[in-house]
């Protein structure tokens, strides 16, 4: 009797066939992913550079803020000025001094030696008098057109800009200072508020 087992010839084959299948998948798969891993690295990568572009050029972008700044300095600066104008106006000042001495002088010089006491009166206190009052006129008048430019000066702006609280506080008292200065001035300057002594007759 032959006991001998004869192998079946198609044995290996068959282990063998899906062995292979499966490795050529896997090694599909694996590229698939790497693939898909190297796409959403290089998305990555641009999404990063696209929002580091952004914040420079957000970093190194003019602010408006910055834009309207010399106009609120200039507009502040003026303010502050017509303010400073009808403080002297109202004040005095040594312009106001000196034109006033010098009126005096000159309408002395013009006195005559028959010159009654109105004439000396006049020539020593009515004409300096209304000497000052025309110089603190003019300073009133400056620092009202002043006030009232730096008022109006948003209105012709483009974009139209709107002045910070604390100038245009300022630039309204230099319009109230500088109308009192004005009013001041025509009063004085022609006794209206303050009457011209007179001599009494000898």
């Amino acid at each position: 009797m032959d006991t001998t087992k004869t192998p079946a010839p198609n044995a290996a084959e068959a282990d063998t066939t899906p062995v292979g299948l499966e490795k050529t998948e896997t090694a599909q798969e694996a590229a698939t992913e790497a693939k898909a891993d190297a796409d959403l690295d290089a998305a990555t990568d641009n999404g990063s550079a696209a929002l580091a572009d952004a914040d420079l050029d957000d970093e190194f972008a003019e602010d408006p803020a910055d834009e309207e700044q010399p106009g609120h300095v200039g507009s502040a600066a003026f303010a502050i000025v017509s303010a400073g104008l009808s403080v002297v106006a109202l004040s005095g000042s040594w312009v106001a001094g000196i034109v006033s001495e010098r009126a005096s002088v000159a309408a002395r010089l013009e006195l005559s030696q028959a010159a009654d006491a109105n004439a000396q009166i006049a020539a020593q206190f009515v004409d300096p008098w209304h000497t000052t009052a025309m110089v603190n006129g003019v300073f009133s008048a400056l620092a009202l057109i002043i006030a009232t430019f730096v008022l109006a000066l948003p209105a012709f702006s483009t974009p139209e800009r709107t002045l910070p609280t604390w100038v245009r506080s300022v630039s309204w008292a230099g319009i109230g200072l500088g109308a009192l200065g004005v009013l001041l001035f025509v009063l004085m300057y022609f006794d209206l508020l303050l009457a011209v002594p007179k001599a009494g007759a000898v």
